[in-house]
């Protein structure tokens, strides 16, 4: 092993997606990925407990910043306002990603069990949201209605954003998104 470098998990989670982009999820090993990225096996584990969640290690930090968003949007926002500034928060966050947000969707969309994954991720997001939105009085169904649509408006925008001709800033994407599903729900 070479010198000590910083940003092992950085480091890794490149590594694992560049390979998972060249050979395929399955047929990548742990130790393959902490090979390319310099480092042991052992320090592979210490970040990550399995090489799934090299891909989904962002997720906690992603539903955090969605429900801190909500929870604090102005009381007199309309659920669907509420959950637009949640989304306008997860845009920030994704906004210079956009390369790594494309190779790690097409690994995602091309394995079963990573998609099982990440919908798995969505539903647990979904709940948090529905949560929050019990929290600022919204009633059930409403509360979870409310969560699903703005989950929909997530991965239509998410899908639309990583496209290799869409060009346009997440936020914008995920704006344009909310509009539609708002016109939709209002019969125009």
């Amino acid at each position: 092993m070479s010198r000590w470098q910083p940003d092992a998990r950085g480091r890794m989670a490149q590594a694992a997606l560049e390979l998972y982009s060249e050979r395929g999820y399955e047929q990548t090993t742990v130790a393959e990925i902490a090979g390319r990225a310099g480092l042991t096996e052992r320090t592979f584990f210490r970040h990550y407990a399995d090489k799934r969640e090299v891909l989904f290690a962002g997720s906690g930090e992603l539903e955090e910043l969605f429900v801190r968003a909500v929870a604090e949007a102005p009381e007199s926002a309309a659920p669907i306002d509420a959950l637009g500034v949640g989304l306008d928060a997860v845009s920030e966050l994704f906004e210079d990603r956009r390369e790594f947000a494309r190779k790690r969707q097409a690994v995602i969309m091309a394995n079963a069990e990573l998609l099982e994954r990440e919908l798995i991720k969505l539903a647990s997001l979904s709940a948090a949201l529905a949560g929050t939105l019990r929290r600022r009085g919204v009633v059930e169904p409403a509360a979870s209605l409310a969560a699903e649509a703005a989950l929909a408006v997530f991965k239509v925008g998410f899908e639309r954003w990583v496209l290799v001709s869409e060009e346009r800033g997440m936020s914008q994407v995920m704006r344009e998104s909310l509009d539609e599903l708002k016109a939709v729900t209002a019969g125009a």
